[in-house]
């Protein structure tokens, strides 16, 4: 039986994860790891540490349709919509840019429902806090060494975490209630990031208060406060000369994927999920 390894319990990790258990022509252990403590990736839902049921999502918060992507990655909406996943978006959101033809899409039960779904539907063993650091040839099969436990060994290694992560990898792939409150999320521009990626995180808080004072003054002080900081957070130039996927080893197979291949969205994912379930069809 094939092992394989899934790096990145995101959205496309955890999509390729199921494609390859409904596509599989014979019995595969499918395994994903994530060096985060749950699944979700940029696509993340947290609890107050009061109150459980007093989430928010972190990173997206909803997903919208293009008219294009409505018939290519129809079934995949349909799935989600039809089994409460997703629904439809009846609220007005200040700045949001709607275009002709687009639909936008929540998950009731935190955006990180659409990673756990399609984690369950793979059946893979799922293992949280596994930072990857090395992966090396071993007689034809992939040893993946992380930051603690032994290293363990696969036939084939798909990397969806981002690609600077990617990059930072050592070994043979070098250079290849009515009682519970609302939840409030402030997002900061891409430049404002960027501008402070290296402050502290307290610093970069209390700028983000400063502003949001301006912008609701009189807000009662939270409960609790969470500054999450995305250092990979969007795609700006995916990798263009290898559009969704990119294959580094033949054999054993070790495959990239992920937004860094396609482009920062829903549909992004889907069509890297896709494209890296196309090149092992052929290994699996």
């Amino acid at each position: 039986m094939a092992r394989v390894l899934i790096v990145g319990a995101g959205l496309t990790g955890s999509l390729c994860a199921a494609l390859l258990r409904k596509e599989a022509a014979g019995p595969l252990h499918l395994v994903v790891w994530d060096k985060a403590g749950d699944s979700g990736g940029r696509m993340t839902t947290t609890s107050s540490p009061q109150n459980p049921q007093s989430t928010v999502d972190l990173g997206a918060q909803y997903i919208t349709r293009t008219p294009h992507y409505a018939k290519k990655h129809r079934s995949f909406y349909d799935e989600l919509l039809a089994l409460g996943i997703l629904k439809p978006l009846t609220s007005p959101i200040e700045g949001m840019v709607v275009k002709d033809g687009d639909w936008n899409f929540v998950a009731p039960q935190g955006i990180s429902s659409v990673i756990k779904h399609y984690l369950k539907e793979s059946g893979a063993d799922i293992c949280f806090r596994q930072c990857v650091t090395q992966i090396n040839l071993r007689n034809d099969k992939w040893e993946v060494s992380k930051e603690t436990g032994s290293p363990e060994q696969f036939d084939i290694v798909v990397l969806t975490m981002p690609v600077p992560q990617i990059l930072q990898l050592q070994g043979d792939i070098v250079n290849s209630s009515s009682a519970i409150g609302p939840s409030l999320v402030i997002h900061t521009t891409v430049a404002f990031g960027v501008a402070h990626l290296e402050h502290s995180t307290e610093d970069v808080q209390e700028l983000i208060f400063q502003q949001l004072e301006n912008v609701l003054p009189g807000l009662p002080q939270p409960v609790a406060t969470k500054c999450q900081k995305w250092r990979h957070s969007q795609v700006t130039n995916a990798a263009a000369e290898y559009p969704g996927q990119m294959t580094l080893h033949l054999q054993p197979f070790l495959v990239c994927g992920g937004d860094g291949f396609t482009q920062s969205n829903f549909d992004g994912c889907i069509a890297s999920a896709l494209c890296v379930l196309e090149a092992l069809k052929n290994h699996i």
